[in-house]
């Protein structure tokens, strides 16, 4: 066990943790959370427009009119539709703020990047072309991509700017702000000077726009390979296995493939605006940010909502009677810390098979429960992280779904048992050998 624990932490933990503070990666985790509010709150409106309660919608429609819910849908639009503008902005003021440097400005001139590689007009239904407008559909999930190199490269070149101090410096005495932004202006007219460039080649050239291009290069198959079992098997190993090291697991794949679920899940919320069933032979997708984070993620990384159970039930350490006790509210709502780093799951070779298996079952279940048609698909409500499970599974995807998610949890809990009374039986001997020992001295 020695030499195993030696050769985690001279070659495998050094890589591990090198990846995870490289400053894009910690940029992008980051910046990324500035599109949270939007998602929840905008998830608020979408259930509303479309109540899971047939007769309630029609009752409404008659006492309220049937255009009660276009304020709503208004609303949906007005936060999911920006995402990948609210992106872009927040991963570049990362990055900047991360660097030392003031990071507004970073995160407005990723703005207007964003807006400048991006098409100026849209065709309306009757073919007309309307120039001098902000396409929203390249706004939300299908600029995420886009959004995030854009973000990364802004606050990178802003940083070297600025770290260079290729900068106009303002005499001492002036304002902080004015002097903000004066410094700014070389890094903005270069940044943008390119970015200009680049709009131009791929509009001359190519035909096309920048967002456009990576949507269709890059962005489509990597959402494709998200809504795939390799997909799910990834995730559901990367996140438990994070963790096992002591890393936040569930920041830095979400962080990285967060905006792809996202993509994936306004894909899904569009289709149900357009009035289409949401099926996958209408085009829906499987994975989405719901999956992950209502099957994969449900009570903290791992699923260890099971282990906290058999440690309710079935405890005779009085360690593993205590933990249960302390760790079961947390659990509820999505939190297993003191679980993890109180079993300890974290570092324990033992306890990593289960605590990496059982996310990964539970992908697979899902999986194949919406490939089949058990479940539907995931539209575009999302719940906050803490919402309980059973409560989450009902709002994003009705009884079904609920019902799929209680019995993953118990699967969950059948899983991590044998795992557990071993640990347990093993904590009990040592703490009657303590006793016995403490009688001796005694």
């Amino acid at each position: 066990m020695s030499s195993f624990q030696d050769n985690l932490n001279e070659k495998v933990i050094p890589v591990v943790m090198k990846f995870v503070n490289l400053k894009g990666v910690i940029a992008l985790k980051d910046g990324i959370l500035f599109t949270l509010p939007l998602t929840l709150i905008g998830s608020v409106f979408l259930l509303l427009a479309q109540l899971p309660y047939q007769p309630l919608n029609d009752w409404l429609a008659v006492t309220l009119g049937a255009g009660w819910t276009d304020p709503l849908w208004k609303a949906f639009g007005a936060t999911f539709n920006i995402i990948a503008l609210m992106g872009t902005m927040g991963i570049a003021y990362i990055y900047a703020k991360n660097e030392g440097h003031e990071p507004f400005s970073a995160g407005v001139i990723a703005f207007v990047v964003f807006v400048l590689t991006t098409s100026s007009s849209v065709i309306t239904k009757g073919g007309e072309t309307v120039g001098d407008v902000i396409p929203t559909a390249w706004c939300g999930g299908k600029g995420m991509v886009t959004a995030i190199i854009i973000g990364l490269i802004v606050g990178a070149v802003y940083s070297w700017f600025m770290e260079k101090k290729i900068t106009i410096k303002m005499p001492a005495g002036v304002p902080q702000g004015v002097a903000n932004s004066f410094a700014a202006l070389i890094p903005a007219a270069v940044i943008i000077l390119g970015a200009t460039v680049v709009f131009s080649i791929f509009h001359w050239g190519l035909q096309t726009t920048l967002i456009e291009f990576i949507y269709k290069v890059i962005q489509t198959p990597l959402q494709g390979m998200t809504d795939s079992l390799g997909g799910v098997l990834f995730m559901g190993f990367a996140i438990p296995f994070l963790w096992w090291f002591g890393v936040h697991g569930s920041t830095i794949v979400g962080g990285i493939m967060g905006s792809l679920l996202t993509s994936n899940t306004l894909d899904n919320a569009a289709i149900v605006t357009s009035g289409k069933e949401l099926t996958v032979a209408n085009g829906a997708h499987i994975v989405t940010q719901q999956f992950l984070d209502q099957f994969m993620t449900v009570t903290g990384a791992g699923m260890t909502i099971g282990l906290v159970t058999a440690m309710l039930i079935f405890s005779k350490s009085a360690q593993c009677k205590q933990l249960g006790k302390l760790a079961i509210l947390p659990a509820v709502f999505n939190i297993n810390e003191p679980i993890t780093f109180g079993t300890p799951i974290v570092m324990n070779p033992f306890m990593a098979l289960p605590f990496i298996i059982t996310p990964m079952l539970s992908g697979l279940i899902l999986y194949f429960a919406i490939a089949t048609g058990i479940v539907p698909p995931f539209g575009g409500v999302m719940v906050p992280w803490t919402t309980p499970p059973i409560i989450s599974g009902l709002l994003v995807g009705g009884v079904r779904t609920a019902i799929l998610q209680f019995l993953v949890l118990v699967m969950s809990f059948f899983i991590y048992l044998p795992f557990f009374k071993k640990l347990d039986a093993m904590n009990y001997k040592n703490e009657q050998a303590a006793q016995s020992a403490e009688g001796v001295h005694a």
